[in-house]
């Protein structure tokens, strides 16, 4: 079990990654990993037969870092707004390491997507099954894995869940 002041440190991480995201301060994304971090999307589907096939795999804080490049400069899309709205996080273990403690937790998530010029749709919907170790600037994500419920994503997934 965490104690009160790292379970709202939780909390606070899982609510600045969302205002993140929605704020397009795309920069500072990468921020929430450590170096060896992971993000992957997956369909539920995959990930309950065992199968790794990912919609999106970034193996390093580097490559996290290249996909802001892309969503900054080099990718063509027609602009969209989105919002995460997402649970209150479940702590589902907490082990000891040689380098310290990793919580292992789970959330789930909503995303809803606005076209400048169109209505609200529901994007993504899903739960994060995190990782996340403790480094002197905070609780940082060693892993983030989305697991999204729908094999259908509208159109192609730019930003991140």
């Amino acid at each position: 079990m965490i104690d009160f002041k790292t379970y709202f440190e939780l909390l606070n991480l899982y609510a600045d990654y969302a205002m993140v995201c929605d704020s397009k301060e795309w920069e500072r994304w990468p921020d929430f990993f450590v170096d060896e971090g992971t993000y992957r999307l997956q369909p539920r589907e995959n990930f309950e037969r065992g199968m790794p096939l990912c919609l999106l795999a970034l193996e390093s804080k580097a490559m996290i870092r290249d996909r802001v490049y892309g969503v900054k400069e080099t990718m063509y899309h027609d602009p969209y707004y989105q919002r995460h709205i997402v649970g209150t996080p479940r702590v589902t273990s907490v082990e000891r390491h040689i380098d310290g403690e990793r919580i292992q937790s789970e959330a789930n998530y909503t995303v809803i997507r606005t076209k400048y010029d169109g209505e609200s749709t529901v994007f993504s919907v899903g739960y994060y099954r995190d990782v996340i170790v403790r480094k002197p600037e905070g609780l940082k994500l060693l892993s983030r894995l989305c697991v999204y419920d729908s094999e259908m994503i509208a159109n192609s997934v730019i930003y991140p869940i």
